[in-house]
């Protein structure tokens, strides 16, 4: 079983190296990326093409000023992207964790015997593989919260306004009842506004420490309204509902996708269930593959071969909205 256990724990190594660096590309993410920024340049655009021209003045100046905030953001620092994870570590605390999981894999490869290459391969994967994913796992989870909770908070402003209540006082109303993270999120708006800052810079905040569109739009309208005016309830009011068509398309696309995602999750556990039931009827029919130096080859390179299948599925079935 030691031969098994090496080529196991090379095709984990050699899956997670290629997870971390092409499923950005593979996955469609960078595009998606870049087709949010493109729609939250967009929308406010459509928006005020009917708008009197010193109002669509301040619109471009915001939208300028939103475009070169996007541009520093493309290549976020390291402290932004632990924030964005929900996280409270230093650099040196990511570091000092980054270093144990690449530590810990580095001598358990050498314990199982793999060899000094696959082990550093280990330690490649746990040092930088494996916290980096767990940056974007807590990220996308911790975003998919904001936006559950991100519309009621909106209509709570939107509420508020209407019932003569200061934007601010509607901030801090949120800040304290609404759930995490919108209430971390907002709260630091408060902080900030009170340390001098406007508030529609302070509501821009918000994108920087949690980049979805939605927070974007909500920023952009808080913003127009400061500098330009006009009627905040009824602006905030049309974002609620934009808000919630936008969750309820995306859920319809999850739901109307599931057949596909079951379809990939089948055929790519297939080859992995027939091996095991191959095992169990004829053990010394398939105990060739980690037996001989041919099989083992063979092996390898399948496990190389199915993790670059599961990828492209996983694009294939990727629908971003």
């Amino acid at each position: 079983m030691q031969p098994l256990a090496v080529f196991a724990l090379a095709s984990i190594a050699v899956g997670g190296i290629v997870y971390v660096f092409l499923y950005p590309i593979l996955s469609g993410e960078r595009q998606a990326e870049k087709r949010k920024a493109s729609v939250a340049k967009a929308e406010p655009v459509r928006a005020t093409r009917n708008a009197p021209r010193s109002r669509r003045d301040t619109v471009e100046s915001a939208l300028k000023d939103l475009e070169q905030r996007h541009k520093k953001s493309s290549k976020v620092p390291l402290p932004i992207k632990i924030s964005q994870a929900g996280l409270t570590w230093s650099k040196r605390q990511y570091f000092l964790v980054s270093g144990a999981l690449g530590l810990g894999l580095f001598l358990a490869g050498l314990v199982f015997g793999v060899g000094l290459l696959v082990a550093l391969a280990f330690a490649f994967v746990g040092a930088f593989g494996l916290p980096m994913w767990m940056l974007k796992f807590l990220k996308k989870r911790r975003e998919a919260k904001f936006l559950a909770a991100f519309p009621d908070a909106v209509d709570v402003v939107v509420r508020g306004i209407k019932a003569g209540l200061p934007l601010l006082d509607c901030l801090k109303m949120i800040a304290v009842e609404a759930p995490e993270p919108v209430k971390s999120e907002f709260r630091s708006v408060v902080e900030t506004q009170a340390i001098g800052i406007p508030i529609g810079e302070a509501c821009g905040k918000i994108y920087e420490s949690m980049p979805v569109p939605e927070a974007n739009f909500f920023a952009i309208v808080i913003g127009i309204q400061q500098k330009a005016g006009g009627n905040l309830s009824e602006a905030l009011g049309n974002l609620s509902r934009v808000l919630r068509d936008r969750k309820k398309m995306k859920a319809k696309i999850q739901a109307m996708s599931q057949e596909a995602k079951a379809s990939a999750g089948i055929i790519g556990a297939l080859p992995i269930a027939v091996m095991i039931l191959v095992y169990i009827s004829s053990p010394n029919y398939i105990s060739l593959l980690w037996t001989e130096p041919l099989g083992r080859l063979m092996l390898a390179a399948s496990a190389v071969w199915m993790t670059m299948g599961i990828l492209v599925m996983k694009k294939m079935i990727n629908f971003d909205f």
